[in-house]
Formats: C-alpha cells, structure tokens, sequence
C-alpha cells in the first residue's frame, strides 16, 4: 500500500503523515517545499492548483489524502482515477453539513463523489489550533486575551482527533461513502478557554472585553490567519464572504440542538477536551 498525502506539511497533513509512518504504511508525501517534509516519507514535489504536477505524485499510489482545493478539484480527482488510485479521504469541513459552504470545500467533495472511486469526507468544525493563531501574539507578550464575545460556546475540535479520524478512513474497511462531522466533546466558553491555556502554562492570562470592530482592527494588524479572516471572526463578514453586521443577534450556536458528532464514533475514544489541547500546546503559548 502506498497513500498519498497531499498538503503534507500543514496543520492535518503533517499529522496524518506522523500517524501512517507509525503505522508503517508507505507514505508519499506531496509539499511544494519538499525539503519541509520529514524523514521515512517518499518527498515529492506538486501544487494543486497545477493538476499535472500531480502526475509524478500518483504514480503507484492506491489511496490518498486530499486537502481542499475547488479550483481543480474535478481535474485532480479524474488524474487520481486514471492513476489507478481507488480510496480518496477528503479534508472537509462542518461548514459543508450546516449548509454554509458551497464554494470550497462542498466542490472537492462532488468531484471525488463523481468518481469511481472510494471516497471520505472527513469534516471538522472549528480547530482549537484557531486560538494559537489568534491569541498566541497576545498571550505571548503580555498574557492578555482581548476578545469580543467571551462568553460564546462552541465545540472546537482537537486536530488530534480529525488526523485520527483521517488515518482510519484511508486504513480501515467500512467507511466508504460516509461524511464525517467532527467536533469536540463539550461546548466551552472562550472565556474558559482562556482560563484552560492559563491552568496549561501555569500563569494567569487576563481576558479584556473589547468591542467587534476593535478585535478586528488588533486581528488586521496581528497578521497572518488572524488578518485573513479578521471580518469573519468578529461577524462582519459572513461565510459566504457577504458584509454582515456584528450587532445583529447571533444564530443559535450547536449547544442548543445537543451533543454534536465526534471523532469517537470512528475511533472508539474519547475525543480530547480543549484543556487536553492547551496542556499539548502549553510550550507554544510560552
């Protein structure tokens, strides 16, 4: 057996590329910096949205990963087919189940549905990792969070636990055909969240209240994924990229329907709670 593993090098990739070498599974592993990539994986160079860059990568391969890229999604799928690849694992996301996402991820998932061959949508809610990429500066600098809405609850997932899930469908028989929501085992305030990150570096982090349009002016000028999807995060943008206003009511969030789906139902664990996710990432927040 050899998989493919596209996105090699990002924040699920990388995961499911430590779990298959454990696994003792033959990996090629496709970045388009392949120096980036580990030892004990088959490096190869390709970029999505170069299709034919991808034919060297497929080349042996019965089963691959596949991160999101709509652009060529359909391309991409039908070179897989023809290389003879016969299980695909799609990087996903729960906006697909709630009806929000049309345009990203839901046309890489038609596209592999078209094929002919075994497909997995694995389709995580919001990583705990967002917090890294948005509190981190902060916490770093000044142990300060300042956040709008502190007591919002959701139910953010481990990405532990979507590579697990991930790891499983390429392995494993009986999950052909199957979309998987993935979500974290309890609905938790970004208030407490604040209050796990500071029990899991051992040092008070004060929370600061501060209005929509003031986080989104820190989140632009912070940079990276907090500047990317600054108008999202503080409700002034909704999913599909259309203006919203922050001060409108907010939509019910999961916690009024119930327990959500987990990465347990295909693991058969427990899936890890957001203090486990800090006590993980404590020497990131350092």
């Amino acid at each position: 057996m050899r998989v493919l593993v596209t996105g090699a090098t990002g924040n699920i990739g990388r995961l499911v590329v430590e779990r298959l070498v454990r696994a003792g599974v033959t990996v090629r592993a496709m970045s388009r910096d392949p120096a980036r990539l580990p030892e004990g994986v088959e490096p190869v160079r390709g970029d999505l949205a170069d299709p034919e860059s991808l034919r060297p990568a497929l080349e042996g391969v019965d089963r691959m990963y596949l991160f999101p890229h709509a652009a060529t999604a359909r391309q991409v799928a039908g070179l897989a087919e023809r290389a003879g690849v016969r299980r695909v694992v799609v990087l996903s996301s729960g906006a697909v189940t709630g009806g929000y996402d049309d345009h990203f991820h839901l046309p890489v998932e038609q596209a592999v549905e078209k094929s002919g061959m075994e497909w997995t949508h694995v389709r995580p809610g919001e990583f705990m990792l967002n917090k890294l990429w948005l509190w981190g500066p902060s916490i770093r600098a000044e142990r300060v969070v300042r956040e709008p809405l502190p007591d919002l609850a959701w139910c953010p997932v481990h990405e532990y636990d979507i590579a697990d899930v991930a790891v499983a469908a390429l392995l494993e028989d009986g999950h052909h055909g199957v979309a998987y929501t993935l979500n974290g085992p309890e609905f938790v305030s970004r208030r407490d969240q604040v209050r796990a990150i500071a029990a899991a570096v051992g040092e008070e982090i004060r929370l600061e209240q501060v209005t929509a349009a003031h986080a989104r002016e820190l989140y632009l000028a912070q940079g990276g994924f907090a500047a990317a999807n600054a108008d999202f995060l503080t409700g002034f943008e909704d999913y599909s990229g259309e203006a919203a206003d922050p001060e409108e009511e907010q939509e019910p969030g999961p916690a009024a329907f119930g327990p959500m789906p987990t990465a347990e139902a295909v693991t058969g664990r427990p899936a890890r709670t957001f203090a486990e996710w800090a006590r993980d990432h404590a020497a990131d927040f350092a």
